[in-house]
């Protein structure tokens, strides 16, 4: 763990006087991309540090009769030393978000020219008259799927219509024809019952004029 500290250490050291040389050359540029990223390994090395050093501390206590009033202790101390360096390094997000506001802004503004200005112009009216194009695209096909459907629909409205039609007029010839039916069915018991009325009374005509019959003679 000693010897990663040190390997830090010097890495950090490396990093800074390569950093002071660059902003010395081009402090407008370099400078203010060396020095976050020199403190963030500064930050680094400070945080293994201190985890070396609790580790050390909590060692120790294991010896002292007071173990867990030791560990508290230490520990109180270590997390305050971490938390000042999340601070730090909290500190330096906000920085790097300001100065990529700051860029972000300064490109836009670069950009805004007014030739920029007029392309852009001209690019949101162009979408602007495609995305109408598309709207009236799709309105015309919702009304030519209106139109198609109702015509559809009226075309299944006038089938049906037909078939009922049909149906009513196939059930009035069935009415008619049972009618027929059942009219010549009584006109023919009728005729039949006539006819047995006249057979009758034509019998009853003959019993009535037919001459008695002779009498039987007498024996001697």
């Amino acid at each position: 763990m000693n010897k990663l500290i040190v390997l830090l250490l010097w890495a950090a050291w490396g990093f800074a006087v390569q950093a002071q040389t660059a902003a010395a050359v081009a402090p407008s540029a370099t400078a203010m991309q060396a020095t976050p990223d020199a403190e963030r390994l500064r930050i680094s090395v400070e945080r293994a540090r201190l985890e070396s050093k609790y580790a050390a501390e909590s060692a120790a206590c294991y010896k002292k009769f007071l173990v867990n009033n030791c560990l508290d202790k230490i520990k109180i101390v270590h997390q305050e030393a971490l938390a000042d360096l999340r601070r730090q390094e909290t500190s330096l997000d906000a920085d790097d978000r300001r100065a990529r506001g700051a860029e972000q802004m300064r490109k836009t503004e670069e950009k805004m020219s007014p030739e920029k200005q007029q392309e852009a112009a001209d690019k949101r009216a162009s979408s602007l008259k495609d995305h109408e194009s598309r709207l009236e695209r799709e309105r015309q096909k919702n009304a030519d799927r209106a139109t198609a459907q109702s015509n559809e629909k009226s075309n299944v409205d006038a089938a049906a219509n037909r078939v009922k039609s049909n149906q009513e007029k196939a059930g009035e010839r069935s009415t008619k024809q049972a009618a027929a039916a059942e009219e010549a069915r009584k006109f023919n018991e009728k005729q039949e019952k006539a006819k047995e009325r006249q057979a009758q009374h034509e019998r009853d005509r003959l019993n009535q004029t037919k001459p008695p019959a002779k009498s039987l003679p007498t024996p001697e």
